[in-house]
């Protein structure tokens, strides 16, 4: 009924009210008015038709409505953006109750003005579904604060239902209704901790994301049933051929000092043809996590680990995470082998994909090979392995280089650790470092993950896929802009986007000041990296054919292609059945680990924010070098060397009066005509930080002097 209903306002392209939709359908009885009643409401709900005032019913593109997501600024006012990257602007008192991130149908209302303005007319769907906010109290009654200053309204909750909250407490609330006065309604559904409690400035984060700390019960009581070390009934069963029995080879891992939840394992022998046979060894959840179960659906809900500043929560439980599925050394363990030959070159020749059980030799930290390949200072108990961390050194180089000349783009971009002590409070922010060992193992880790990548694809059998698009015309031509302003002009075809494009343009520009800062724009410019089951390739990458293999611990899309290679590898079960109902699995499973990535990405970079301002609230008025990253209208942003990102507000400019330069990204001053530009050299001193709003304020130091010496005349 939805398609004819559909055909029919396609082919007027009018309002038809119901009883025109009768006559056109050829309907004669009750039930079939109220099958076409039916249809309408949920064409409506869909957004594929628009109800009007008088009750008529057409195309929802015929209308004078748009559908998009609200976007709602810290003053209040609204921005709806449609998918086609039309935007609707909302005055706050036109909002119905719309808050920031909903779906919502808005109503234009001035289609001549830049940008159009509209009123929100239906909320679509909840873009929040839970609050995290703090309680407080006021006239007797019970309010909330949101901590996302977007949703910039207070929650009214019922008092008599939460008469033991007090001022303070961090809680998740759901949204109900907008009250008279513009206020909202709200239910408590969980009380996270007091604010002053050590650990709920993060739990509040978490929160916000809808990351859970605590397994369900009915999860717990599966891992319960799961065994803590691999019996010798289990190795009978798995090794059918002496090939899968790998316990005697010289097998390690390589991983942070406080890695507990170890992945991967790697071997490599140098073979007479003088090829080399790398081993990459990764645990085989798929084993311990059953399909469909408590675990594997709690597992598929969280889609992956998520790692803060002092704590993990894990996609699996800590007894599998950490325990029975975790490498760890002298003890077997279960894992999918993926062993192959490299050529000097760096083209895998020949490779093999089978169960196996091994026993990791040592459980090496990055540190200590770095140590060894770096220095050639050789740690106590690492002495036999030298000589392989060397040949591994050797093909990671030839690996890196084949990547490299198959335009592999390394943006060397810097990433912030934040130390915290036992309370949880941030007293140290370093450089992460990223040195031969981490290099070695992310060269060994992607050769792997192609290789199994490709093998399920010229099989053409289903896989959730790591793609990543090449980045828009529009946004490298923005980027060239960039360059040119700061004076630099690169060699690229924007008709022509490769790999290898985007790579000459960094190396060109690798000798300038400002290459940090330049090549942190670039990645902005690039596309996301997503799952997928159609593949496009991996453009920053510039691999053909990729997939994520390594990581089934603390990625879901791992664990769904560690599945395919138990479904088609091990039990060659290639079944049109089969192929059809992961064709018909694995689409939404990949939309939502997307979905769970980006929110943990996004958790990760608040809760760094806090626990930076939270370290910068102990330096108030202590001075730094930094360098401009970022210029706006309202000020730049300086970057420390260990990361720490603040803003230096235009109206703390006491020497001139500035205005922004939008052609050249720069503040100019009226007298010295100079001005802040990007890559500027600055010295700044700490004004201000917030925890709660996850920022810090600078003052440049000259002007820090000024201020100080108006302060002392007036004393």
């Amino acid at each position: 009924m939805e398609e004819e209903v559909l055909k029919i306002l396609n082919r007027e392209r009018r309002a038809l009210g119901v009883h025109e939709m009768e006559t056109f359908l050829k309907l004669g009885t009750a039930e079939d008015l109220k099958e076409l009643l039916k249809a309408l409401n949920q064409l409506e709900i869909d957004t594929k038709i628009y109800r009007t005032k008088h009750g008529n019913y057409m195309l929802f593109e015929d209308s004078n409505s748009r559908v998009g997501i609200l976007s709602v600024t810290s003053k209040g006012t609204g921005y709806v953006m449609m998918e086609n990257g039309e935007e609707i602007k909302v005055y706050e008192e036109h909002l119905n109750g719309a808050v920031h991130k909903d779906k919502v149908i808005v109503n234009i209302t001035d289609k001549n003005s830049t940008p159009m303005v509209g009123d929100v007319i239906r909320i679509v769907e909840r873009g929040v579904k839970q609050i995290v906010g703090t309680v407080f109290y006021k006239h007797g009654k019970i309010f909330v604060k949101p901590d996302d200053t977007k949703l910039n309204k207070n929650i009214r909750i019922d008092v008599n239902y939460h008469a033991n909250l007090v001022d303070g407490h961090k809680v998740i609330v759901k949204l109900l209704s907008p009250t008279k006065d513009l206020e909202y309604r709200g239910e408590i559904l969980k009380v996270i901790g007091h604010i002053n409690d050590p650990g709920i400035d993060i739990l509040s984060i978490m929160a916000k994301y809808n990351i859970n700390d605590v397994f369900p019960e009915e999860v717990m009581k599966e891992v319960s049933t799961i065994p803590s070390f691999v019996s010798q009934e289990e190795i009978n069963a798995r090794v059918k051929n002496p090939k899968q029995d790998l316990r005697g080879e010289i097998i390690f891992t390589i991983d942070g000092n406080d890695t507990k939840d170890i992945d991967d394992a790697i071997s490599i022998k140098k073979l007479e043809n003088g090829h080399y046979k790398l081993g990459v060894h990764i645990a085989d959840v798929s084993y311990y996590v059953k399909e469909d179960g408590p675990l594997d659906k709690e597992a598929a809900a969280r889609g992956t680990s998520v790692y803060l500043a002092d704590r993990v929560t894990p996609m699996l439980p800590h007894e599998l995470s950490n325990g029975i599925c975790s490498l760890n050394p002298n003890v077997d363990r279960l894992a999918l082998s993926c062993i192959m030959e490299i050529d000097d070159t760096g083209n895998v020749v020949e490779y093999d994909i089978f169960d196996s059980v091994i026993r990791s030799r040592i459980q090496m930290t990055y540190d200590n090979v770095n140590l060894i390949l770096e220095k050639n200072e050789v740690p106590a108990g690492y002495e036999e392995y030298v000589s392989s961390l060397k040949l591994m050194e050797e093909l990671a180089k030839i690996l890196r280089a084949h990547k490299v000349n198959k335009g592999y783009i390394d943006f060397e971009l810097e990433e912030a650790k934040i130390i915290v002590d036992e309370k949880g409070e941030a007293i140290d922010v370093k450089l992460r470092n990223r040195g031969t060992g981490e290099k070695l193992i992310e060269d060994f880790m992607i050769i792997a993950n192609e290789t199994v990548a490709s093998h399920f694809y010229y099989m053409d059998y289903p896989l959730i896929y790591r793609v990543h698009g090449e980045p828009s015309e529009e946004k490298m031509t923005n980027f060239l802009h960039l360059v040119s302003v700061l004076g630099y002009r690169v060699h690229a075809d924007m008709k022509k986007l490769t790999p290898k494009t985007i790579q000459n343009m960094l190396n060109e520009l690798k000798d300038k000041k400002e290459y940090y800062i330049l090549s942190s724009q670039m990645l902005r410019s690039m596309q996301k990296a997503i799952y997928d089951t159609t593949n496009i390739g991996h453009f920053g990458l510039a691999s053909k054919i990729y997939c994520h293999f390594t990581s089934p611990i603390r990625r879901y899309p791992d664990l769904t292609v560690h599945r395919s290679i138990r479904k088609c590898l091990l039990n060659e079960n290639v079944s049109v059945e089969t192929i059809k109902t992961w064709q018909g699995k694995l689409p939404p499973l990949a939309e939502h680990s997307s979905e769970r990535e980006r929110a943990s990405v996004d958790c990760e970079r608040e809760v760094d924010a806090m626990k930076m301002a939270e370290y910068m609230l102990k330096h108030i008025g202590e001075e730094f070098s930094g360098v401009i990253t970022t210029v706006m209208s309202f000020g730049f942003f300086v970057q420390l060397p260990n990361m720490i990102e603040g803003l230096v507000r235009i109206e703390d400019l006491k020497d001139d009066y500035y205005t922004y330069d939008e052609s050249t990204f720069a503040l100019i001053g009226n007298r010295n005509k100079r001005g802040y530009r990007l890559g500027d050299e600055v010295e700044v001193v700490v004004k201000a930080a917030s925890k709660e709003a996850h920022t810090i304020d600078f003052i440049l130091k000259k002007d820090s002097k000024n201020e100080k010496g108006k302060e002392e005349k007036q004393k």
